[in-house]
């Protein structure tokens, strides 16, 4: 899926790229029904430059949003089916022998698009899964000595299934620490599924979508993402968050620094999308358990049944500035 940009309109203002994300919104409203809240943490995470993993049970649209969020946007997009027999190679690309230059030539993988797809992430081996670290992490990758830059902008979004199914491979924390959220779909409500089994075909709806937004609208607005103000009191009530997760007995692992950054860039994203004026305490709050739930270890002894009650459980110990 390559989208043409050369007639994109990059908004300057404040207010025309806020109605850039709005648009977005209702873009991605159409396709995946009622869930408005999934939708605003999923571009949250792509306006704070942080990759997405989706994580639900199989049918209920993981892999819709990721096309959705593609097309919306208007992003080359490449999809990789992980399975147990994927291999390095197949994600980065390999060097062939090109006999008629005696020399070797790269074959750049489905990696350097601007969204991937990692579909079914967990079902890859830890080997395969280690492939996306580098490119993760530093928006490229090395192969033969040599290291190549991705495509700006650049994410990953990947969708898994639940831990206890058939063929999957747990995630290491050093893979799970490199998405900067994790969001979970869920069912529909009762109008919205009435709507999905009688309504249109979202995949044939999905090929009607026009981009509303572009590569270069999304770089500007990471940009103004970046510039949202956050108040001395706010960091330390991400501090003060931060160290419950440390010092809890029932947390066994608790956020680094970096989950520290991520919960500050997706607070600053949704703040944006919210049309704040800066970080509030809410922001900090919608996004907290999508940053933190995949970060933290619970206690062996822990009381609470998913990471969702654990992280309601931390903001709720600790006190709002």
């Amino acid at each position: 899926m390559q989208r043409s940009n050369t007639l994109e309109t990059v908004p300057t203002s404040l207010d025309a790229q806020r109605s850039a994300v709005e648009r977005a919104q209702k873009a991605l409203g159409r396709i995946i029904l009622g869930k408005d809240e999934q939708i605003s943490l999923a571009l949250s995470c792509l306006l704070a430059r942080g990759h997405l993993l989706i994580e639900d049970l199989p049918g209920l649209g993981k892999t819709m949003l990721a096309q959705s969020l593609a097309r919306t946007l208007g992003l080359s997009f490449r999809r990789i089916q992980f399975t147990s027999d994927l291999l390095p190679a197949d994600i980065i690309g390999v060097s062939v022998f090109r006999q008629n230059s005696g020399e070797f030539e790269f074959q750049p993988g489905p990696v350097f698009s601007q969204l991937i797809l990692a579909d079914e992430v967990n079902r890859a081996t830890p080997k395969a899964q280690s492939a996306l670290l580098e490119a993760m992490e530093e928006f490229q990758v090395s192969v033969d000595g040599e290291t190549r830059p991705l495509p700006d902008p650049f994410f990953v979004v990947a969708t898994q299934n639940p831990g206890d199914q058939i063929g999957t491979f747990p995630l290491p924390e050093s893979q799970l620490d490199r998405f900067l959220m994790r969001v979970a779909i869920g069912y529909p409500d009762e109008i919205s599924e009435r709507e999905i089994i009688a309504g249109e075909d979202r995949r044939l709806m999905l090929d009607e979508i026009e981009a509303v937004a572009g590569p270069e609208t999304l770089i500007e607005l990471q940009r103004s993402v970046r510039k949202q103000h956050v108040s001395d009191p706010l960091i330390d009530y991400v501090q003060a968050l931060v160290r419950h997760t440390r010092e809890s007995a029932d947390i066994e692992i608790g956020m680094s620094p970096r989950g520290a950054q991520a919960l500050v860039a997706a607070a600053r994203a949704r703040s944006f999308i919210e049309n704040h004026a800066g970080v509030y305490p809410d922001d900090i709050q919608a996004v907290f358990a999508s940053v933190a739930g995949h970060r933290l270890k619970p206690a062996g002894s822990t009381r609470f049944r998913s990471p969702s009650e654990l992280c309601q459980h931390v903001l709720d110990s600790v006190a709002i500035p």
